[in-house]
């Protein structure tokens, strides 16, 4: 069986990237529960509009990612810029990954202590696997 990789990080992107667009609509108990932090939780409990943005924000940006990793895997149209968009993209998830493994054991900065240690290890360890997802995928296709 030959597995596109490419298309497999395009799955995981736009899945991550529903999966934000769900906390927003679960609001503060899903903002709880998949680690934002306690003050992104009680920002949503308050009816503030910052959680919402930014968590908007993160999905739009997954969604790019997505949208590359198709068109690098011939799905979608070839998009502008698609080799060096790919290696960025697979470049942030391996760092995004490995920075978030040790941020908050070396970082008292309020970015970092705001989240909690699981949703660090968590969301850096799913980062880590799907830049390898996307390295694996662009080396395949290149």
């Amino acid at each position: 069986m030959n597995i596109d990789y490419l298309k497999v990080a395009g799955a995981l992107s736009f899945f991550a990237s529903a999966m934000h667009l769900a906390i927003i609509v679960g609001g503060a108990s899903w903002y709880r529960f998949f680690g934002a932090g306690e003050e992104m939780a009680a920002m949503a409990e308050q009816g503030l509009l910052q959680p919402i943005i930014i968590t908007l924000c993160v999905s739009i940006v997954l969604a790019i990612f997505g949208a590359y990793a198709w068109s690098g895997a011939g799905i979608f149209v070839g998009l502008p810029l698609l080799k060096p968009v790919l290696v960025l993209i697979t470049l942030v998830y391996l760092l995004r990954g490995a920075v978030g493994l040790f941020a908050p054991f070396i970082s008292s900065h309020p970015q970092v202590t705001q989240n909690s240690v699981s949703f660090w290890i968590y969301s850096s360890l799913i980062c880590l696997l799907f830049g390898l997802i996307h390295l694996k995928g662009i080396i395949d296709q290149w």
